[in-house]
């Protein structure tokens, strides 16, 4: 009994902290919190600040000089707005949906040891995560040989899938589906196609989510892309938009014939500084929404990937 104690005690030992270090840890913490999120409340502070307080006193923490002028603009590029907002939507809907679905079945076919090609394909897969064919290849494929310049397609086939993800999906599958359910399932006549959307996905949701949301994040926030492959501003999305207007602030002025107003009249009266920060926000308010409902499924996404098996 006092050896069971003495055990205990010395297991006790080991998981207290001091309130010193507590004290540390928690300071790091704050610290990380803030490098977060005050360079937000910071970009929040410029696109309410009016641009003449911007170009006298620079950025602050609060605004100088309060002004609405940059979202009363943006609202004016109501057209503009809108249809890059309906692009960055359907990219991230049919690009999260179709990435889960060619992610979740590659991993399920990974998964099972009965596969011939299992150690081939995972290979395949592997290889990806340490090397890559380049730019100048994947640029060429893309264009040349599939034909997806200036295309959505070109937004969503080549984030729909990769390598960490597929592999998270297979150590899912592998720790946590019993090979008994599958098996009981073949012998009552099941197809692969079936057991897979009829047994695996419905108990497969933690997994997921988890990769639904990081699809999510990713085609949300992707400008790269429109960068290399869109040339039509009719296909920006409100990223590329927004990577536009930092490096060239007369990028919403080249839509000035389109909405009936003369360039003079749109670079004179464009707050620039300002509307550049309120499209920042624009863009990052759904995520920032979105993110504490999910916040758990990253946490268990982290640790279902922290294994590769």
């Amino acid at each position: 009994m006092s050896t069971r104690k003495t055990y205990e005690t010395g297991l006790e030992k080991f998981n207290r902290t001091s309130n010193v270090v507590n004290l540390f840890f928690n300071l790091i913490f704050i610290v990380l919190a803030l490098l977060c999120v005050i360079p937000v409340i910071v970009v929040l502070s410029i696109s309410f600040s009016s641009e003449d307080s911007i170009r006298e006193t620079g950025y602050h923490l609060l605004p100088v000089a309060l002004s609405g002028e940059a979202y009363a603009y943006v609202i004016k590029q109501g057209t503009m707005i809108l249809r890059a907002l309906g692009v960055s939507a359907l990219v991230t809907v049919v690009g999260t949906v179709l990435g889960v679905l060619l992610t979740t079945s590659m991993g399920y076919v990974l998964s099972r040891p009965t596969y011939k090609l299992n150690g081939f394909l995972t290979w395949v897969v592997f290889i990806p995560m340490i090397f890559n064919g380049g730019l100048v290849s994947s640029y060429f494929i893309n264009t040349n040989l599939l034909g997806l310049k200036d295309s959505v397609w070109a937004l969503i086939l080549p984030l729909a899938v990769s390598s960490f993800n597929v592999i998270i999906c297979k150590t899912f599958f592998k720790s946590t589906i019993p090979d008994g359910l599958i098996e009981s399932a073949e012998i009552d006549g099941a197809s692969q196609l079936r057991i897979f959307f009829s047994i695996i996905l419905p108990i497969s949701l933690p997994v997921i989510a988890t990769i639904g949301l990081f699809l999510c994040f990713s085609y949300w926030n992707d400008w790269f892309q429109s960068m290399l492959y869109i040339d039509n501003q009719n296909l920006y999305s409100l990223q590329a938009l927004l990577n536009s207007l930092m490096s060239n602030v007369d990028a919403l002025a080249k839509n000035a014939a389109s909405m009936g107003v003369s360039y003079a009249v749109l670079v004179a009266t464009m707050p620039k500084e300002s509307a550049r920060m309120a499209v920042a926000i624009i863009i990052v308010l759904p995520v920032a929404f979105a993110y504490p409902f999910f916040q758990k499924y990253f946490i268990s996404g982290l640790t279902i990937g922290a294994v590769k098996g």
